[in-house]
């Protein structure tokens, strides 16, 4: 069996196989969204094929959306030619239940498959249609970012701003350049909709597309009533949302299943900019998306594949519930210390009784003291499901290492928020010895030395080689740590707040010097405690 359109033709194999093909014309499905696209997504990776994939894949098979989705890469465009065009934009979606059981199925709603850098004119020709009502985005956190953290643009940025719409290469870059192509060939309104785990998400995009909007006025790049119609939400909205799905990188073991069962040529690709994807996804089963129902040029009945779609202040609730004290802190703050201590997944931290304890007290003891209940989602369900379900879940395959990526862009959110709300109700965040312990264990990480004294490989992150020349010169005394720590933990940039100023810099200071005191001495630190 192979996952293209001919392979799909052989039901009988595929049932047998216990996959479930679509129920919809995926080829017709892929026509008529090529002729009048109507939601174009940039950043497709391995959460949108699973997750937003199945609510198209779901809104396809019950009647309520009969157009597909573009799928548009800027990034790391070698997975169009990797995993989506020799597979005719097709993906097997494999959901990993904690019982051990696995619910397989085929999705056909990718229509097609364009890369930023060579297709561009197939993008411009998408942006200039009518028919277009939304554009969505997981592009990662940093994704969203044009400046350094010393405030200066970014070198790609700076590049973008000074040539221009028609050479723009990052994603904020070409998505504004999109936009004008949109506003030039009549200005018809459209929805763009951040789904990426940023605070404010959508504000944050709308304020990046606005400020290269901005300067390409002032360089004759654009006319001056472009901003103004960027700026208009009646015209071009940027819901906020929230979204949440565990999805690891593609699984070994599920690869050899699928080719056990039968289905062909399901090798895992790593890209040369170390993206880690399949011709198959893998992921938990819950999942979650909240937003707020702004769409000028109407949508999808997103509503009828489970997302919540609300106001803006619910969309904040949830996103906070989730990104700054339910999940993701969570997962911030055990990915470090499973990498120094040596674990391979996740699932296996959750059984360690420290670091349980400290997901705890990160989770129930200090994020939820400061959480608004946003009425549909109940916290302390959701942070249960985290904790009892969900992480422990030990057939998802999640690693460490994988959750530790980008972490120096990450901290800010899932940690700052929490600490500045502890300080404008006790007027210090001292009291947060799990949130202290967990940004202690960050920098320990930075060493990319384990607990053994032997060297482990960091995760991508932009600000790795920075951090850790200034982390490695904290090593050796007190005197040293705090020389070389203070100008990370009084950044601004990169938590949200001076930590001396919170009441936490110096107690990370001493549990730095505690846990880089020769091997084991993490465990003995998590020991003490924990």
């Amino acid at each position: 069996m192979k996952l293209t359109i001919d392979g799909l033709r052989g039901r009988e194999a595929w049932a047998a196989a216990g996959i479930t093909l679509p129920g919809y014309d995926v080829t017709q499905t892929a026509e008529r969204s090529v002729k009048a696209p109507a939601w174009v997504h940039f950043g497709i990776g391995n959460i949108f094929r699973i997750f937003i994939g199945s609510i198209a894949d779901r809104l396809l098979e019950e009647g309520y959306m009969d157009t597909g989705i573009t799928c548009a890469e800027t990034f790391d465009e070698e997975i169009v030619d990797k995993i989506y065009r020799p597979y005719d934009n097709l993906v097997l979606s494999v959901i990993l239940r904690n019982d051990g059981t696995q619910d397989r199925k085929v999705f056909g709603c990718f229509a097609e498959a364009v890369k930023a850098s060579e297709d561009r004119e197939r993008l411009k020709e998408i942006f200039r249609g009518k028919s277009l009502q939304m554009v969505s985005f997981t592009i990662t956190e940093k994704g969203y970012a044009l400046r350094d953290a010393s405030g200066g643009y970014l070198p790609a940025v700076r590049q973008d701003i000074a040539e221009g719409p028609d050479k723009a290469r990052t994603a904020i870059g070409i998505v504004a350049a999109m936009l004008l192509e949109r506003y030039r060939a009549g200005g018809f309104p459209i929805a763009l909709v951040s789904m990426d785990n940023c605070s404010r998400n959508g504000e944050r995009l709308r304020d990046a597309v606005l400020e290269i909007a901005d300067k390409w006025v002032k360089s004759g790049f654009a006319g001056a009533d472009y901003p103004g119609w960027l700026s208009d939400e009646a015209q071009v909205a940027f819901p906020w949302t929230m979204i949440d799905k565990i999805t690891p990188r593609p699984e070994p073991q599920i690869q050899a299943a699928l080719e056990e069962a039968g289905v062909e040529d399901m090798d895992i690709v790593i890209t040369a900019k170390q993206t880690y994807i399949a011709p198959f996804a893998n992921a938990e089963g819950p999942q979650y998306l909240v937003i707020e129902d702004s769409f000028p040029n109407g949508r999808p009945a997103l509503e009828k594949a489970g997302v919540y779609m609300t106001d803006r202040e619910t969309v904040r609730k949830s996103e906070r519930m989730k990104v700054t004290a339910c999940l993701n802190p969570i997962h911030t703050a055990l990915a470090p210390y499973g990498c120094v201590l040596g674990f391979a997944y996740f699932a296996d931290e959750m059984k360690d009784p420290q670091l349980a304890k400290l997901a705890e007290k990160v989770g129930f003891g200090e994020g939820m003291e400061f959480v608004e209940d946003p009425g549909i989602l109940s916290p302390q369900a959701f942070i249960e499901e985290c904790l009892y379900e969900r992480f422990p879940n030990p057939y998802l395959g999640d690693t460490p290492q994988r959750i530790a990526v980008d972490t120096s862009q990450m901290v800010g959110i899932r940690f700052g928020e929490t600490i500045k709300a502890c300080v404008r109700k006790y007027g210090s965040a001292e009291r947060l010895q799990g949130i202290a312990l967990a940004i202690a264990g960050w920098l320990r990480y930075l060493l990319a030395i384990d607990d053994a004294g032997k060297p482990f490989e960091l995760s991508p992150d932009p600000m790795n080689d920075e951090l850790q020349a200034q982390v490695r010169e904290a090593v050796g005394s007190a005197e040293k740590a705090h020389s070389a720590l203070a100008p990370i933990l009084s950044n601004a940039s990169v938590f949200g707040s001076d930590l001396y100023e919170a009441g936490l810099g110096n107690t990370i200071e001493k549990l730095f010097i505690e846990e880089t005191a020769g091997p084991g001495a993490v465990r003995r630190t998590l020991t003490r405690c924990l």
